[in-house]
C-alpha cells in the first residue's frame, strides 16, 4: 500500500513538474515571438482567401493535385515541405529556389544545399493547372505555400490558413545561398543566429526542425558523425543507432555514397507526427543539427515535453503558427515581382 501510494505520488509530482514547464515555455515562447516578429510592411499584405475573386478554387486544386501527387510518391510530402523551407530562407518566399539556372547563370537549386532537393516536377504539374484554369493569377510563391501546407496535412499533420498574395522573384543565383540556410553540421548558436537573421525566434527553431519527422537524408550529411576524428561520441549519439547507420552509410573515402540514404524519423518518416522528438530525446537523431538542439535550455526542454506525446496538440498549433512566420520572409507584393506564368522561367518581356 504504501509502495503504491508513493509510486501515486511520484506520478503526479512528473505530471505537475511537466504542466509546470508546460506554462514556462509558452511564457518564454510569447515573449520571443514578440520580440522576434517578423517585419510587417511586406508581410502584412499577405491575407487569407487573397484568390477568392481571381480564382476562387484555387486552393482546391492545388490540394487535390497535391493529394494525387503524394498518393502516388507518400515521400514527397517531405520534398514539397524542404522546398517552401529552402526558398525562404534565401531571398525570401519568391520561389527563387524553382527557377533554371542559363548559360550564364548558376540558379539557387544548383548550389550545393540544394542539389538534393526534389518535387520540382509536382510544383510544375500543379501550376500547369492553376494556369489553364485561372491564367497569370497563382503565383509560384503562393504555390509552394500551399503545397507545403497540403504536403503535411496529406501526412497527417496539422492544418492552417495560408496568408496569400506573394509574388514571384525575377532572380536567383546559387551564390546567395551561402550563409543562409541553416547548416546541417552546425551547433546550436549557430543554428539560433541563422534563425534570428530571418526574424524567427528559439521556439521556431526547435518546431520547424520537427519538419524533419518527414523524409529521408542522403549518407554523406551524416558520415561525419560516424566516422573520423570528428565522429559523435555515445553521449550525442546513442551506439546502437550508430551501428545501425554504419550498416546504411559505409566508410570510404569522401565523399560518401550519395545515393545512400536513411530515414530521419524512423519507422514513421511518411507521417507527420511527435516521434521525431522522441528520436533527438534518445539520442537518436540523424543530423547533427537536430542533435544539438539537446545543447539549449529551451529547445531542450521543449523536446523533452513533446517527446512525451502528451502535447500533440500544442506541438502542432506551435508548427502552423511558425510555417505562417517563415512563410511571410522577404515577400514580395503588390506590384514587385511577378506572376510567372511557369515556375522554372522568368516571364519574357
Amino acid at each position: 500500500m504504501a509502495a503504491a501510494a508513493a509510486a501515486r505520488i511520484s506520478s503526479m509530482a512528473s505530471q505537475l513538474r511537466l504542466s509546470w514547464l508546460m506554462v514556462m515555455l509558452m511564457l518564454v515562447a510569447s515573449n520571443n515571438n514578440a520580440a522576434a516578429a517578423p517585419p510587417a510592411a511586406a508581410a502584412g499584405q499577405l491575407r487569407t482567401g487573397y484568390y477568392r475573386e481571381t480564382c476562387p478554387h484555387a486552393e482546391e486544386m492545388v490540394f487535390r493535385e497535391t493529394a494525387r501527387i503524394i498518393r502516388a510518391s507518400p515521400d514527397l510530402a517531405a520534398a514539397l515541405l524542404r522546398l517552401h523551407y529552402h526558398d525562404c530562407f534565401v531571398q525570401g518566399c519568391d520561389a527563387s529556389v524553382l527557377l533554371d539556372s542559363t548559360p550564364a547563370n548558376a540558379a539557387e537549386r544548383d548550389s550545393d544545399p540544394n542539389k538534393s532537393l526534389r518535387g520540382f516536377d509536382s510544383v510544375a504539374r500543379v501550376k500547369a493547372k492553376l494556369e489553364a484554369a485561372c491564367p497569370a493569377t497563382v503565383s509560384c510563391a503562393d504555390l509552394l505555400a500551399l503545397m507545403a501546407r497540403d504536403a503535411v496535412v496529406l501526412a497527417k499533420g496539422p492544418y492552417w490558413h495560408v496568408p496569400l498574395g506573394r509574388r514571384d522573384g525575377r532572380s536567383s543565383t546559387a551564390a546567395s545561398c551561402g550563409g543562409q540556410l541553416p547548416p546541417l553540421c552546425g551547433n546550436v548558436s549557430r543554428m539560433v543566429d541563422s534563425f534570428a537573421a530571418k526574424g524567427l525566434d528559439v521556439k521556431d527553431l526547435v518546431v520547424l526542425s520537427a519538419a524533419h519527422t518527414l523524409g529521408k537524408a542522403h549518407c554523406p550529411n551524416f558520415a561525419d558523425r560516424l566516422y573520423g576524428p570528428g565522429a559523435d561520441p555515445p553521449l550525442k549519439l546513442d551506439g546502437a543507432y550508430a551501428d545501425r547507420l554504419r550498416k546504411q552509410c559505409k566508410e570510404g573515402a569522401p565523399p560518401y555514397d550519395g545515393n545512400v540514404t536513411a530515414e530521419m524519423d524512423p519507422g514513421s518518416f511518411t507521417r507527420f507526427d511527435s516521434s521525431y522528438f522522441r528520436q533527438v530525446a534518445r539520442r537518436r537523431a540523424l543530423l547533427r543539427s537536430d542533435a544539438c538542439l539537446m545543447d539549449h535550455p529551451f529547445t531542450s526542454a521543449y523536446i523533452r515535453l513533446a517527446a512525451t506525446g502528451r502535447y500533440d496538440g500544442h506541438f502542432f498549433q506551435d508548427f502552423a503558427h511558425s510555417m505562417v512566420k517563415m512563410g511571410a520572409i522577404g515577400v514580395l507584393t503588390g506590384d514587385q515581382g511577378e506572376i510567372r506564368l511557369k515556375c522554372n522561367v522568368v516571364n519574357s518581356t
